[in-house]
């Protein structure tokens, strides 16, 4: 499939504006389930660490599950995609409404909603690349901040549904509310060429004729004949048992009467096909073992290795707040009449702020962008040493808009990812360090957890959490420090790669 000049604009809006619904209505339960960690606490009486996976796997499943997305979009497309995708998800919140016990909250809503999640993202962020090249940053990020605003208005209207319909209506309603998905998924029309000629076509018609050059026996022809002269003598076969042998005579009458060279032009057909299909596949298997030998390389720079580490310290440290917030102020026995807006809503509004914030701050060329990441690595892992020390509702407030502000440093993790291999090799690496935040996002919040229902108190958790984001903070401003300058110049003096990769991005 070729594809036309990116518009930069036109209906390219409109796919920014149905990608940000889109990401809004998926994410906007997941990221704002903390609300719903509350009452499935209550209503399954089970412990705080095993009711955590339900969340963690909602928001995990999906980047652990990154390439797997990247590849069913590159197969059907962004818009068969997002469409199926919005079934899963509205299935997955209203199956989660008759949920009998917290297992099948695991699968309903971790790994329903979660899978349904992830592929909505990739679609949105395939299908919003392919529309715009000049101005594909501002358009990313607008969509990005969906999510955003999902969790600022999901936790406050999930909250409110719980106490009118209870906790199965709120899930009804969420999920009848995401069937809206499947509007905004028939409007993202893919951007193709009309009238080109498939690229497989192109492939055959451009290969010489020497690669077809056929040097094993004229026997393995012959065969290749005689099995599909069986073929068509066992389908009529089984479609009219009494003609067959009348068919199966009819047949060699037929065959019998083509002349010698119309056969030698069908068995050099066969011949081309059959030698095309090998020299593929053994170009598909050395395009795989190029891929493993650049996933080893980018290993060995060190920058890298320390940044896989600390992405994967700070979702399992710093993912968590955004999930137990709600309950740490329970625990802290505050009333529910201070409550002037809840908690996971301020995380929310301050995430975009952040986003915002430290997008444009990566702009300026006297910032270094790997340092500004580091910097708020240190500054979440104080944030969380901080919360023990919380017993009010202000105090919980400043610390969640804070951490939430801090959590905007996803929007500068591209450009730290850039300037740590190089923008030929951002898609490969990109890959592989969300794949590691999935699994901090899977493990962080039922490690909290069950810190709480081993100590009965959140100061060993949060303390636990703390430390994860500092020791990866730490990891990487040490390896930063002494070979920066080093690494980034090698990485960018290596030769453009010459395969692609379609691996899905976190927002």
């Amino acid at each position: 499939m070729v594809f036309r000049k990116p518009p930069d604009g036109g209906w390219g809006w409109v796919i920014v504006l149905v990608s940000f619904f889109t990401q809004f209505l998926c994410y906007g339960s997941p990221l704002a389930v903390g609300v719903l960690y509350l009452e499935w606490l209550d209503a399954f009486g089970e412990g705080k660490g095993k009711t955590a996976w339900v969340g963690s796997l909602a928001n995990g499943i999906g980047l652990l599950a990154s390439p797997v997305c990247s590849v069913c979009v590159s197969s059907f497309g962004a818009r068969p995609v997002a469409i199926f995708s919005g079934f899963m998800v509205a299935g997955g919140l209203m199956m989660s409404s008759f949920a009998p016990n917290i297992y099948f909250l695991y699968v309903s809503y971790g790994i329903v909603v979660g899978l349904g999640c992830g592929l909505l993202y990739t679609a949105t962020v395939t299908i919003t690349c392919q529309y715009f090249d000049k101005r594909r940053g501002l358009a990313l990020g607008l969509i990005s901040t969906g999510s955003s605003v999902g969790l600022f208005i999901y936790a406050a209207l999930q909250r409110e549904l719980i106490e009118l319909y209870g906790l199965d209506g709120c899930l009804l309603i969420v999920g009848a509310l995401s069937l809206n998905i499947l509007a905004c998924g028939s409007l993202m029309r893919p951007l193709e060429s009309s009238g080109s000629p498939p690229l497989e076509k192109l492939c055959v018609d451009k290969v010489p004729d020497q690669y077809f050059v056929y040097h094993e026996k004229e026997k393995t022809v012959e065969e290749n004949i005689n099995i599909l002269e069986k073929g068509y003598i066992d389908e009529k076969c089984v479609n009219s048992v009494p003609d067959c042998k009348q068919d199966s005579i009819l047949n060699k009458n037929v065959l019998n009467s083509i002349n010698v060279n119309e056969k030698d032009t069908y068995k050099k057909k066969v011949v081309e096909q059959t030698n095309f299909c090998k020299q593929l596949a053994k170009r598909k298997w050395q395009l795989y073992l190029t891929y493993w030998k650049e996933t080893m390389v980018l290993f060995k720079n060190k920058v890298f290795s320390a940044l896989f580490i600390a992405i994967l310290l700070f979702d399992i440290g710093g993912f968590p707040p955004s999930l137990l917030m709600e309950d740490v102020a329970r625990s802290a026995n505050i009333n529910e009449d201070d409550y002037y807006m809840p908690l996971i809503s301020i995380i929310g509004i301050m995430t975009t702020v952040g986003k915002l914030v430290l997008g444009i701050l990566a702009d300026f060329k006297w910032v270094n962008t790997l340092y500004l990441y580091v910097t708020t690595l240190l500054m979440t892992g104080v944030a969380l040493f901080a919360i023990p020390f919380a017993k009010s509702y202000l105090t919980l407030a400043m610390l969640s808009g804070i951490l939430g502000f801090l959590t905007g440093n996803w929007s500068i993790f591209p450009y730290v990812t850039t300037k740590t291999v190089g923008i030929e090799k951002l898609t490969h690496a990109y890959g592989i360090l969300m794949f590691f935040a999935g699994l901090g996002n899977s493990l962080g919040p039922p490690i909290v957890g069950w810190f709480y229902d081993w100590t009965q108190e959140y100061n060993t958790a949060f303390c636990f959490s703390g430390f994860c984001v500092l020791l990866g903070g730490f990891l990487l401003l040490l390896a930063a420090l002494p070979c920066w300058n080093a690494c980034t110049n090698q990485s960018s003096k290596l030769p453009p790669s010459t395969y692609s990769y379609k691996v899905a991005s976190s927002a």
